[in-house]
């Protein structure tokens, strides 16, 4: 079985999150590097790992590894490529991202240009021709160069593997459902305890607790660029990753999960996505103020996005509803919280340091994971 180097591009932060998800998945990890973690796997690896990771952007089958300080040494490195391998004649190839980090080449445009150029003189060498329709199936690129290291890899995935396809009508700045999945598996929290989020918006954090206690595949509904390159990976490999995954969903489990919101809209629209996602049945959503905030059961979790103050409300006003969550927090007896943030006054707030604080990036914003943890249930002793 031909083995592959494939790279799966994640939030700045949750490295080891997506790490610990691959070695779950049963692949060898050559390679962690912020914002990507690169693994070894054979045709099954990239079904599999499409439909399964929770916390993965996109998985790309990487077909070059170079380095390169100028756009000689680009297309050169590019040539090198066995490009007929991955792309057929008709295949429609291109560049769809050329990022660059602390790298001589720094253009996107440019990089963008230089690629698809060496691609065509490969091809034309194999394919004894000077023209290609490119009418088939679609081979999208990414290239990364980072510290004048050229990564190139054809995207398997499409549209980003956070749209799982669930979110039909979204808040005014949701979470990421890859993002909100890692942030839950940061924490020890398990389906057998309570997790309430007070700010749940569309139901983000609360619908993807629930698939990951159903061990819902967040892939599994969804199709990938890749199901077309029979050459690569046959449709037998997507076929078998979602039958896998169709056989793991356990929808007898009974978690408490609770989403409340002040808006009226945002609770129709959550209620409205965990249907869409196969889990309404596992999620009580409530119009509920911060302020009201309670709940009788010990050894809760609280996980949570608030609002900012960068796109919602004022610094008085977010002040004021951090007063609230706190004041709400200490009255939750052995309660454990995670506020996922990017306000600098959380523990000013919380009138403690957190035990925990993760630096993660929400899209380009630098935000703090704040983990204030609550005391542990205690051990059941079985006779």
């Amino acid at each position: 079985m031909k083995k592959y180097r494939l790279m799966a591009p994640c939030h700045f932060g949750m490295e080891a999150v997506l790490k610990k998800e691959i070695v779950g998945l049963g692949y060898e990890i050559v390679e962690v590097m912020d914002g990507r973690v690169i693994f070894a796997g054979g045709a099954d690896a990239i079904a599999r790992s499409n439909v399964f990771l929770r916390t993965a952007e996109r998985i790309l089958l990487i077909a070059g590894d170079f380095c390169a300080q100028t756009f000689e040494e680009l297309f050169e490195g590019i040539s090198r490529i066995d490009w007929p391998e991955y792309i057929p004649e008709d295949g429609k190839f291109w560049v769809a991202k050329a990022a660059s980090v602390k790298s001589k080449l720094f253009s996107p445009s440019d990089i963008q240009s230089i690629v698809k150029k060496a691609m065509v003189e490969r091809m034309k060498k194999k394919y004894k021709t000077d023209w290609f329709s490119e009418d088939g199936d679609s081979y999208p690129l990414r290239v990364f160069i980072n510290k004048d290291r050229v990564l190139v890899g054809l995207d398997t995935t499409g549209t980003s593997l956070h749209k799982r396809g669930y979110r039909k009508l979204v808040s005014h700045a949701p979470l990421a459902e890859n993002l909100a999945a890692g942030l839950i598996m940061l924490t020890p929290w398990k389906y057998d305890r309570i997790l309430v989020d007070p700010f749940c918006g569309s139901g983000t954090i609360p619908i993807e607790a629930a698939m990951i206690a159903a061990k819902i595949a967040p892939g599994m509904n969804r199709d990938f660029t890749a199901m077309t390159w029979e050459h690569l990976a046959a449709a037998k490999t997507w076929t078998d990753a979602v039958t896998e995954a169709r056989s793991v969903i356990d929808m007898s489990v009974k978690p408490d999960i609770q989403g409340y919101d002040i808006d009226d809209d945002m609770i129709r629209s959550a209620r409205e996505n965990a249907a869409a996602a196969g889990v309404s049945d596992m999620i009580h959503f409530q119009r509920r103020a911060v302020c009201d905030l309670s709940h009788p059961k010990k050894y809760g979790f609280i996980i949570t996005n608030p609002p900012y103050g960068e796109r919602i409300g004022g610094k008085d006003e977010i002040g004021a509803l951090y007063d609230q969550l706190a004041e709400r927090y200490k009255a939750l007896d052995s309660w454990s919280a995670y506020v996922i943030t990017a306000y600098d006054r959380v523990e000013d707030h919380m009138g403690r340091k957190a035990d925990k604080n993760r630096k993660i990036y929400n899209g380009m914003m630098k935000t703090y994971f704040y983990q204030f943890m609550g005391s542990r249930p205690p051990k059941e002793h079985h006779n």
